[in-house]
């Protein structure tokens, strides 16, 4: 068997891309087995070098040890969040332990962190390249921030905590999806559908009949959920949608997430003690722009100054508007459909009339365009490059000289096995070796409406900045031109990864750039100026709201990571504390936001949330920079291109901004920006 696995065979296929349609589940354990042999192989290797240790010999050998692991596990785990079903997910709990317990083998082994420790000690370190220096900083933290320094004693204990954190954290997924897809609102009377737009009715009609069934069905995935909470008149119903949303893995069923939260507090606790650090929160950010939990408190405290008089007077309006319709007590339920009627309201404008202008593919198409205006990439449909699923849609990215630059990856719609939400990933990263510049292999994956038999695929507004958003961090990962592949593309800083993501949105909003896609689906006509004036002003709508709710999720993470969580008993009571500072609608006592918070328990957040708002200032301070030259400026997208998005983590973020800006960031671009600034 294991000379047919395909896994563990050469790539020799188009550009050496992963061969999805070779790969049977039963390939992933015994290929996941094997390759971690063969980087144990590659490290006894390193070890047994009877030579002095060098950079050469040690630090870059390590760096390339494992890649045919590195790539086999990309694969695994993005078809886990892509492509699943119950094998995947039965090989994902067998083999996450084996792959933890690897880990700990590597930054727990004594004669290796000998190795690496004498040459972060020699004196050749000054005459290391910057890269070389950070190569060689992030490998001994590796070590000394997973244990390398502790006794026997500790090590086993850290060992044990590890694994036990790599099962619970796949066990939240993975009850969160089952959730998700359990759930269906089944309409079958033609009134239960009022203020529905079309497109969201001929899709839950499809949803039916998939599932055998007359009448119209709608889901927890993100395009139905949203239908309903923001356009249907019936108020019952977005009661229920949002009750059952707020429900997941918050239910008395074998899906309830409550003591996985409490477990993987409490282990990321004791870890972070046994480490020598007071919370799980001083340990993640330690490694990050913010330096400290200190910092990130003063940094939310400052935003939340300023963004909570704002939504406290949004919410005031919008609590007056709703009273109009009859609604005495606004829900939670209500606030994005009368949102969107009073944003009709003041700017006659809705998702409905902006709709027709942004099809997918133009959408994407524009997206390329901009991507070839500001930094001369150019993408190829190439229909044969191997997809694991029939939807997902591969290109050949390639630069002026016609040379490689990426594989590019597109999965636009959900579909059973695939989790809600978007995302960028990697199935290859971007490294440089004896010669070779081996190009990185990038995927983004969303779940916007499907095409229907009568409409393409129409996007709203918030989803053409979420595909701009996907599409920011994609070009990070196919700009990156890096020497290590784990200082490649997005391999930065969390506070600074969402910095080329976030910024790409803006461009979605300037008239310049809308002109290259925003054409209307069944005339071709370009978007009429007054509806880009009306996107414009209308950015702002709400945006003391939306900044409070960001900032009460980054609040609610740091509330659980930044503290010694053993005395707490009771996940609800205690993000009920956590939301308090910023709590506008009534709480909701089946709801809990925690038991569902993807993020930071199994996600990489932990500790991290707050990034997408420290992003955001660096976003728009940067953004300013652009304007001021004008957004496709040749020289600021080289600026930028060359500093920000082709370095990866080669430097520290902060010096990195300031070759590209010239100076440090602030605030006030983004509270400008967002109409906060007094």
């Amino acid at each position: 068997m294991m000379m047919t696995n395909p896994l563990l065979q050469k790539f020799t296929n188009d550009f050496a891309t992963a061969p999805f349609s070779k790969i049977k589940p039963n390939h992933f354990k015994p290929a996941i087995v094997e390759a971690i042999e063969m980087a144990k192989n590659e490290i006894d290797t390193i070890i047994q070098n009877k030579e002095q240790a060098t950079f050469s010999n040690t630090v870059e050998a390590l760096e390339f040890s494992g890649q045919k692991l590195d790539r086999i596990t990309s694969i695994f785990f993005n078809l886990n969040s892509a492509e699943t079903n119950d094998e995947i997910q039965k090989i994902a709990q067998e083999v996450s332990p084996l792959l933890s317990e690897f880990g700990n083998d590597i930054t727990l082994n004594k004669g290796l962190f000998k190795r690496i420790k004498q040459v972060y000690d020699s004196k050749d370190k000054g005459k290391f390249s910057t890269e070389q220096q950070t190569l060689l900083d992030k490998k001994y933290k590796s070590f000394s921030r997973n244990g390398a320094n502790l006794n026997e004693v500790d090590k086993t204990k850290l060992r044990k905590i590890d694994k036990q954190l790599a099962t619970l954290k796949l066990q939240f997924s993975e009850n969160i999806l089952a959730e998700t897809q359990a759930f269906e609102l089944y309409l079958t009377d033609k009134n239960d559908l009022k203020g529905l737009p079309e497109g969201a009715k001929e899709a839950a009609e499809q949803t039916a009949i998939q599932k055998n069934k007359k009448g119209w069905l709608f889901t927890l995935d993100f395009p139905s959920y949203h239908a309903i909470m923001t356009y249907s008149a019936h108020r019952n119903l977005r009661e229920k949608m949002s009750k059952a949303f707020g429900m997941r893995s918050f239910q008395n069923n074998d899906k309830n997430n409550e003591q996985n939260i409490l477990d993987i507090t409490q282990l990321r606790f004791e870890r972070a003690q046994l480490l020598g650090y007071k919370t799980h929160a001083d340990f993640v950010l330690e490694e990050r722009m913010a330096g400290n939990p200190e910092k990130v408190q003063e940094f939310l405290d400052d935003l939340l100054v300023k963004a909570l008089p704002a939504a406290k007077r949004e919410y005031k309006i919008l609590q007056d508007f709703a009273k109009n319709d009859g609604v005495e007590n606004l829900q939670i339920w209500d606030s994005t459909y009368y949102s969107e009627k009073l944003k009709k309201q003041q700017f006659d404008l809705n998702d409905e009339l902006l709709k027709p202008y942004f099809q997918l593919e133009k959408v994407t198409q524009g997206a390329f365009e901009i991507a070839t205006k500001l930094y001369d990439l150019y993408f190829e449909k190439v229909d044969t490059i191997d997809t694991y699923h029939k939807d997902v849609e591969s290109y050949k990215v390639t630069d002026s000289n016609n040379e490689l630059v990426a594989i590019f990856y597109a999965d636009f719609f959900p579909r059973k096995g695939k989790r809600n939400g978007a995302w960028m990933t990697s199935y290859k990263n971007q490294w440089k070796k004896e010669g070779e510049n081996s190009r990185p292999h990038i995927s983004i994956v969303c779940n916007f409406t499907k095409p229907t038999e009568t409409k393409p695929s129409l996007l709203t507004f918030r989803e053409v900045t979420t595909l701009f958003h996907e599409f920011g961090h994609a070009l990070h990962g196919m700009l990156a031109n890096t020497t290590y592949p784990s200082l490649s593309g997005t391999s930065v800083y969390w506070d600074f990864v969402e910095l080329p993501s976030q910024i790409l949105e803006n461009w979605a909003y300037e008239e310049e750039a809308l002109a290259l896609f925003a054409k209307h689906y069944k005339t071709g006509e370009l978007i009429p100026i007054e509806f880009v004036k009306k996107i414009k002003k209308s950015a702002n709508f709400m945006e003391g709201m939306a900044t409070l709710r960001q900032l009460s999720f980054g609040l609610l993470d740091l509330a659980w990571h930044g503290t010694n969580p053993t005395t707490i008993s009771n996940v609800k009571d205690y993000e009920k504390e956590a939301f308090s500072v910023t709590q506008l609608y009534p709480d909701v006592a089946t709801s809990c936001m925690s038991t569902a918070f993807s993020h930071i328990f199994p996600g990489g957040y932990s500790s991290g949330y707050y990034s997408y708002k420290w992003a955001e200032v660096l976003d728009a301070d940067a953004f300013e920079y652009f304007k001021e030259n004008g957004i496709f400026d040749k020289q600021t997208a080289n600026k930028f291109k060359e500093n920000i998005l082709s370095q990866g983590g080669t430097e520290n973020p902060a010096i990195l901004y300031k070759k590209f800006r010239g100076k440090e960031s602030s605030n006030e671009a983004l509270l400008k920006r967002a109409g906060l600034a007094h």
